[in-house]
């Protein structure tokens, strides 16, 4: 890479057009690639990037732009590795995969149009040519390019004061120092998936889960990944592919569909790519446990039995579905088989933890609500006053389960919720829920 941006130089002149190679590089060079790569337009940079891969400055072959792509990506591992940048990941990919610099190279290609409109998306296309009209397209479509020789440029030659903000880029990997263990993410994948994330979730990622430490089940995984912000979720199947999804908001367990349009899938191997909403429905995030009559296991994208990506509560297993494609995110089947085997799992909280609620929205009450009649089924934004139509539905029932000792006076905390609130305990009898300890047990005098 540093050939390439010596005779890209060389090949500049104040006048924006190619010319032939000299032996040194004027300041008016220098200051002219410098301004046109780190402050110029998509055409400006486009015109620098075309001499850095051409002598000529005219057509090159789409191979041309993917070998340049792969000496870029490169590039920025080594200087990221020699600059101590990194920030606890790992330089290369796990034992038994291959590099993913021609990975993250090939993704970056993809976003190239060729002419006749054409995507760069198999090695039928490398011999197409590209013109300064299309690498301008592709510049500008591609962000990644300018950003990755704006580091190389600050970071690697140490030039220029930057405004690349570096801890955007790489989020600071948190592990348990105690208990570190190899990711099934590099730092090539990491930087990939980091830049489709909202801009304030970048800074850091944070380890909630992994099978290696955590083991295999799936209750340690709800317990693990609910209330805790939004997260990256991934595997490796036993055919070698990695892919995942990420969910925009906190994990909750139940039996409806949650999340919204900032949610998507992706994949890290054998292909990177990001896979975002269709807009066709809003089945973004589902995460159940314990019922009888409705899927239980964590799914992203499709439906009930057809998700995008499904995780099994039998850990372990799992499925892709998509012919064609996902319907909620438009992404092709993600696992090397529909229905697949895993044993590495991982989830990501990524950037700053949830702050702490308030200890009445923690308990599932209104602010400034007592214990008693109207907050017995009380819940964030309202409380219910009387008795719903129908009877009681399963989200009504489990706000009674989620009523503790602990959330009481203190002199009741030692008694039974159904001696401290009457009324709890008939909407009990109410909702079909009987009294199994009638007659078994004695009630508490008051204290």
């Amino acid at each position: 890479m540093v050939t390439r941006l010596f005779e890209g130089m060389q090949r500049v002149d104040g006048s924006r057009k190619a010319k032939g190679p000299s032996e040194h590089i004027s300041q008016k060079q220098f200051t002219v690639s410098m301004s046109h790569l780190l402050k110029g337009t998509a055409e400006e940079k486009s015109l620098v990037i075309l001499n850095m891969i051409s002598a000529s400055g005219g057509p090159v072959k789409a191979r041309d732009v993917y070998k340049f792509t792969e000496d870029l990506v490169g590039s920025v591992v080594h200087v990221l590795n020699y600059r101590q940048e990194l920030r606890g990941w790992s330089q290369k990919p796990p034992p038994g995969f291959p590099s993913r610099v021609p990975l993250l190279a090939a993704q970056l290609c993809s976003e190239m149009k060729l002419q006749g409109g054409g995507k760069l998306l198999g090695p039928q296309w490398l011999d197409c040519d590209c013109d300064e009209a299309v690498l301008e397209d592709w510049v500008f479509r591609a962000h990644q390019v300018a950003t990755f020789l704006s580091l190389i440029i600050h970071q690697g030659f140490l030039l220029l004061c930057s405004t690349l903000e570096l801890a955007a880029l790489v989020p600071e990997r948190q592990v348990d120092p105690q208990r570190e263990f190899a990711s099934l993410l590099d730092i090539l994948s990491v930087i990939y998936i980091n830049s489709h994330l909202p801009q304030e979730r970048r800074l850091r990622w944070r380890l909630l889960f992994a099978t290696e430490l955590h083991g295999n089940s799936f209750a340690q995984l709800c317990g693990r990944i609910t209330h805790r912000g939004p997260c990256l979720v991934l595997l490796e199947d036993c055919d070698g592919h990695v892919f995942g999804g990420f969910a925009s908001c906190s994990w909750e367990v139940k039996p409806q569909f949650q999340g919204d349009d900032r949610c998507f899938l992706f994949s890290v191997s054998p292909r990177m790519a990001v896979y975002t909403c269709t807009g066709y429905n809003d089945h973004y995030m589902y995460l159940n446990q314990g019922r009888k009559t409705i899927p239980n296991g964590l799914g992203m994208g499709g439906q009930h039995g057809y998700f995008g990506l499904w995780i099994d509560v039998d850990f372990g297993k799992g499925h892709s579905k998509a012919k064609p494609t996902c319907t909620t995110y438009g992404s092709p089947q993600l696992s090397a088989q529909e229905d697949f085997q895993f044993q590495k799992l991982e989830v990501w909280a990524v950037g700053d933890a949830p702050k702490a609620e308030p200890p009445s929205l923690a308990r599932g009450m209104p602010v400034g609500a007592q214990p008693g009649r109207e907050s017995c089924l009380g819940s964030v934004g309202g409380v219910l006053k009387e008795p719903p139509q129908g009877g009681f539905n399963d989200e009504l029932l489990a706000s009674l389960d989620r009523i503790t000792p602990q959330r009481w006076p203190p002199r009741a905390r030692n008694r039974s919720i159904l001696d401290v609130d009457p009324e709890a305990r008939a909407l009990l009898k109410v909702s079909g829920r009987g009294c199994h300890s009638e007659g078994f047990r004695e009630v508490p005098d008051e204290q």
